[in-house]
């Protein structure tokens, strides 16, 4: 496995896609549908990466990556939002309110896999890349 990756999203069969499309990439994927329960699962446990859909009921995505970006302990963690929301303010509003990346349905899988390993790659912690060197 090489790594963590929690997808928040409340359409279950976006949920079941992404962590098929994950799993195959070997990495271990944990789901959920809300922003509510994003936070207690990451209370539990860092992932590595978080990818979020901006539009859920309870808490969006807007506002649950603005609460991560509060916590100290997951202000680093990598986010994509993996939304429907595709015009240009939508963009910005999830950059500006702590996406990493932005990331539009429908999406090209192995984008999203460069995109993973790129930001997974680049939030690795430094004593991961010195021992490789």
């Amino acid at each position: 496995m090489r790594g963590t990756i929690l997808v928040v999203d409340d359409e279950p069969d976006q949920l079941e896609v992404v962590k098929t499309i994950l799993s195959d990439a070997g990495f271990s994927v944990a789901i959920t549908t809300n922003g509510f329960d994003a936070l207690k699962l990451v209370d539990k446990s860092l992932p590595g990466l978080i990818i979020v859909d901006a539009n859920m009921p309870k808490m969006n995505g807007f506002a649950l990556c603005e609460s991560l970006r509060r916590a100290p302990a997951t202000a680093g963690i990598p986010i994509i939002m993996l939304t429907g929301l595709t015009g240009n303010l939508s963009r910005m509003n999830g950059l500006l309110h702590g996406a990493s990346a932005y990331m539009t349905k429908p999406y090209k899988i192995d984008e999203l896999i460069a995109r993973v390993n790129e930001l997974m790659k680049r939030s690795a912690p430094p004593s991961t890349a010195r021992s490789a060197a």
